[in-house]
């Protein structure tokens, strides 16, 4: 597979119908979200959702260039043209298609709560009374945990990393994110060792919508098609499932 240029350009660039003839596109991701997306040690950027769209460029023989978001900013950036799709764990709600379109999805999982071991917190009424939750700033977790638990203090952070080291140092009581993202990404490593998964698993299409899809402009539904049909091409011909299973012991889609 064609390897990629990762980018953090911070200034807009303009796509044009031009680069579409030249099958270049650029891909907006960011590179803080394990194991989906992350900086490695050599400074580039890994993981799920960079193989995939690794994967999804070669299926339709273009070349592609990943763009570095931050999260906050990821859908102004695609509509001001500084990439042409976003490849980011982006789940489909409705609130988002008002701004973008999306492809089909191209993996689902649930939301849940985290909590340290012992702590004895409970999902209820009671249990969460004068609890802190910590979440990553406008996400599905975070439109959820404002709507459901609305007694809750809430924490923000730009980044799910941030949110990890918060509750590591106690100064949250609870997470919700992804719950593949938290397993894989924190309680699997040596700083999560001591918190735990817990509770209910969240999917309500109300706050989850419908899986994580590719986002593009609204305007440009002959690319969102091609990202459909590429999805549909390398679940069909192996290649997804070689990624899958270099991250998962189960099927994510």
């Amino acid at each position: 597979m064609k390897k990629f240029l990762v980018t953090a350009v911070a200034a807009a660039m303009t796509f044009t119908a031009g680069a579409v003839a030249a099958k270049d596109l650029r891909i907006g991701v960011e590179g803080a979200y394990p194991p989906f997306s992350s900086i490695d040690t050599n400074g580039n950027v890994v993981g799920f959702d960079i193989d995939i769209a690794n994967a999804l460029c070669e299926e339709m023989k273009v070349k592609c260039t990943l763009v570095v978001q931050d999260w906050d900013g990821i859908i102004p950036a695609l509509n001001a043209k500084k990439y042409d799709a976003i490849i980011a764990s982006m789940s489909i709600t409705e609130e988002r298609k008002k701004k973008v379109d999306f492809s089909e999805k191209y993996y689902n999982s649930p939301a849940r709560f985290l909590r340290k071991k012992g702590s004895g917190i409970e999902i209820t009424a009671e249990g969460m009374k004068g609890k802190t939750v910590g979440v990553q700033r406008g996400t599905i977790h975070d439109t959820f945990i404002t709507a459901e638990f609305p007694d809750t203090e809430i924490k923000r952070y730009g980044t799910q990393d941030e949110a990890y080291l918060d509750i590591a140092a106690g100064r949250v009581d609870l997470l919700i994110a992804d719950s593949i993202a938290m397993d894989d990404g924190f309680v699997k490593t040596d700083a999560g060792k001591d918190f735990e998964l817990f509770g209910p698993s969240y999917s309500d299409p109300k706050y989850f919508g419908d899986g994580a899809g590719i986002a593009v402009r609204k305007s440009d539904t002959e690319l969102r098609d091609r990202f459909s049909a590429a999805i549909k091409a390398i679940r069909a011909n192996g290649v997804y499932k070689a990624i899958n299973d270099k991250y998962f012991d189960f099927d994510i889609y």
